[in-house]
């Protein structure tokens, strides 16, 4: 079943009066059948306008839509042979990041991601995508073997940050995000991160610091929250929207300031409503990054990401 967000109500009253008449036509009746025609154009219509003036607190709302396609939706629709890795060999596991080896159109990639959980059980095992220190240590783990067998790095990006709780700032999460951030610029194999949901702080840049960075259209990309940002500077969590529209979080006004290289374009009305469509398109972004990667030594590699990172801020 569709889950309407809350900007949706005109569209959704128009798709539920549709399947109404839908189930009508079975009928037969040409007179029906005309009107449902004119109803799904002016759904499409009515949806296509909306989504294509969407402010940036309604891409909030979108980037977090319960049915978005998460990581493992991404990982099972672009990857065969995934062999996931467990663990960061210093203190446990962290479900929050997902990563291991498998094969990209055929080659071998290392893949690592963020998955917040479809379902009240898999978001609490996956602790909502929010990762501790040990989920950080595993994707340096991953991204050191990918640089010593030569494997390009797929990051999937989905947090709303790293998690804040005592027990992972008493094993170091700032140091551990730090360590991830330092890895994945230092790697001498090519990195691709995809912003495909929420890219939030240094919870997301500990993977997302790469080659090349792209964004689904209505997925955001910010420092912090639209919420935290409004509680920290009007100690005010209802002007949230504002903050939003200030922060420029949006896949449009990063790449404008150069702080993303491509934009993936959504199905109309969002990745929730054509998943598999979202994840072809993301898949073929992917593989022309790669592309233009692939004849690049490790150290033109390496070069050419300090100096897309180092530019950014730069006046012409």
């Amino acid at each position: 079943m569709r889950s309407y967000l809350d900007f949706e109500k005109s569209v959704a009253d128009l798709e539920t009066k549709v399947e109404e008449l839908r189930a009508l036509v079975n009928d037969g009746d040409p007179a029906l059948s005309e009107e449902l025609t004119r109803l799904e154009i002016r759904s499409e219509r009515a949806l296509a306008e909306l989504y294509a003036n969407l402010t940036p607190w309604q891409k909030t709302l979108v980037a977090r839509h319960p049915q978005r396609p998460h990581c493992s939706d991404f990982i099972a629709g672009l990857l065969s042979d995934f062999t996931p890795l467990s663990g960061d060999r210093l203190f446990g596991e962290d479900a929050a990041i997902v990563g291991g080896f498998a094969r990209f159109r055929g080659s071998p990639v290392c893949v690592i991601g963020q998955e917040k959980g479809a379902d009240t059980e898999a978001r609490l095992k996956h602790n909502f995508g929010m990762a501790r220190p040990e989920g950080y240590r595993k994707a340096v783990r991953l991204m050191e073997l990918a640089d010593r067998f030569s494997l390009p790095v797929i990051s999937l990006v989905d947090t709303a940050g790293a998690f804040p709780g005592v027990d992972a700032e008493e094993r170091g999460q700032a140091e551990a995000i730090a360590r991830s951030t330092e890895k994945s610029l230092a790697l001498g194999v090519a990195n691709v991160a995809v912003i495909i949901g929420e890219g939030g702080s240094g919870g997301a840049i500990a993977i997302a610091t790469c080659n090349r960075v792209l964004m689904l259209e209505h997925a955001i990309y910010t420092v912090a929250s639209p919420e935290a940002c409004a509680s920290i500077l009007w100690r005010d969590t209802t002007k949230a929207q504002e903050a939003a529209t200030s922060m420029k979080i949006t896949a449009q006004d990063l790449f404008k300031f150069g702080l993303i290289d491509a934009i993936v374009q959504e199905p109309v009305g969002g990745a929730h409503r054509a998943p598999a469509a979202a994840i072809a398109a993301t898949g073929e972004a992917i593989a022309s990054a790669l592309e233009g990667l692939g004849n690049l030594s490790p150290d033109a590699i390496r070069e050419a990401r300090a100096d897309k990172f180092l530019a950014m801020g730069r006046k012409g």
